[in-house]
């Protein structure tokens, strides 16, 4: 271990992997290690028993509940974008190659107390229960807007400068109502809190654009896709890029301690009385835990269940978008669902999770108004954990650190944190303008 590197990573939670990844292909001499003796850090998947040993200490699981390898239970469930930035992210390392992806079957959004498929497009827009007749039409002229809107081209701007005017002054343009503004912005959009609609209009269109791709990309009745055997794989095939590429691995790594030299600049990691040197340090907060601070709680309950969540079609993977709104809350809850079909859970059986930005310090009564949605449940855990932002300057002190996994159900904030830690990194950008049609390798749909 006594080498120098120009990146030491330290963790394996998924950030760190991609990360770890993208150095290892730009040629950069990459160590990556671990405390624990396996993959994934915060974001890894547990199988059937230690779940059990996680959340019911040393209890063995019912037998009813089937084989324990078997499941896949992933501790930050996260659907992608089909035409997202991280299935860019994938193709552009090419590790698609190493993983296979199934369309997530549908896309709902909680309103008025029930549930609703989430209209993407004009036409669909046209069905949809959630509207009344008139408000209809003008939801789909805003659809059309949407649709129509490129950047490049200032006649689809229809006089407006989406860069000035807000979410706001561009939705009232179109006269649409509280509750329309309501789905269009938390469930297509995808923003997690309402700040939005005092913010330029231009991000919302270009999120509600790639939700309507995402969703014509397969044909499916949601936008997103997840892999086979859920997230675990993910940190995985990114190691694996690592190796292919010279990066070095090493689990079960106890007590990884950054060093420091008298500038107080990172310059290498000890490890059971070994210090490989290095340039830049990356890693989860937990490794430097002087260097973040604290920004909220999220509450997690995790349900076993042998039958889809109701009114979702008989959905065997489903995402349900809860708006803040709805629920008289600040920001909003997700529900996230998938089943044997993605090879996460036996024959029969399905695993949700409810997630939400902690409010109060009971996920129990928290997270009700998500776990009401599920039906009859077999099993039930709560779980709940801090978020860490970094608050050190890396041109300072030279680490990089990742921020923690919010309560989302997709990858988009996720990637946006390992983009521009990747350009900090290195002061260069990743090209994502990949041809998404080429890609059949990573289509298993």
């Amino acid at each position: 271990m006594d080498e120098e590197y120009d990146v030491i990573v330290l963790g394996t939670g998924l950030k760190e992997c991609i990360l770890s990844g993208l150095l290892s292909v730009d040629g950069l001499k990459v160590l990556h290690m671990d405390r624990n003796d396996y993959y994934g850090g915060d974001s890894t998947s547990l199988n059937l028993n230690q779940l059990w040993k996680r959340f019911r200490g040393e209890e063995k699981p019912p037998a009813h509940l089937g084989a324990s390898r078997d499941y896949n239970v992933d501790m930050v469930p996260k659907f992608m974008m089909a035409n997202g930035t991280l299935v860019r992210t994938l193709i552009h390392t090419d590790v698609t190659k190493y993983l296979s992806f199934k369309a997530v079957d549908g896309s709902y959004v909680f309103s008025k107390g029930k549930i609703h498929k989430v209209p993407a497009t004009d036409m669909e827009a046209l069905k949809s229960p959630l509207m009344g007749l008139f408000e209809k039409r003008r939801a789909r002229n805003f659809f059309v807007y949407v649709q129509n809107f490129n950047e490049a081209d200032p006649v689809t701007h229809q006089g407006l400068d989406l860069t000035r005017i807000t979410t706001r002054e561009l939705i009232s343009k179109h006269g649409l109502s509280d509750d329309t503004v309501d789905f269009i912005g938390h469930a297509l959009a995808l923003h997690r809190d309402d700040r939005y609609l005092n913010e330029p209009a231009l991000d919302t269109v270009k999120r509600m654009k790639l939700y309507a791709e995402s969703l014509a990309r397969f044909q499916g009745g949601s936008p997103y896709i997840y892999p086979l055997y859920g997230l675990g794989e993910l940190p995985q095939a990114f190691a694996r890029l690592s190796a292919v590429y010279g990066g070095t691995y090493m689990l079960n790594k106890p007590e990884c301690k950054v060093e420091f030299d008298m500038e107080g600049k990172a310059c290498g990691v000890t490890s059971e009385g070994e210090t490989a040197k290095c340039k830049k340090v990356v890693c989860d907060p937990s490794y430097l835990p002087n260097k973040v601070r604290k920004i909220g709680k999220v509450a997690r309950a995790i349900a076993i269940m042998s039958h889809p969540i109701p009114n979702t079609n008989d959905s065997h993977s489903v995402q349900i978008i809860l708006p803040q709104k709805q629920l008289g809350r600040k920001s909003d809850m997700y529900v996230f669902c998938c089943s044997y079909t993605h090879n996460v859970a036996p024959k029969g059986k399905f695993i949700a999770f409810v997630s939400a930005e902690a409010e109060t310090d009971n996920p129990q009564s928290e997270l009700r108004p998500g776990i009401d949605l599920l039906g009859q449940v077999d099993e039930l855990f709560f779980d709940m954990y801090d978020r860490y932002e970094p608050v050190n300057e890396p041109s300072l002190d030279n680490c990089f650190v990742s921020t923690s996994y919010d309560a989302t159900t997709h990858f988009e904030t996720t990637v946006t944190d390992v983009l521009s830690m990747y350009t900090a990194i290195t002061g260069k950008t990743v090209d994502l303008s990949v041809d998404l049609n080429a890609a059949s390798a990573a289509e298993e749909y």
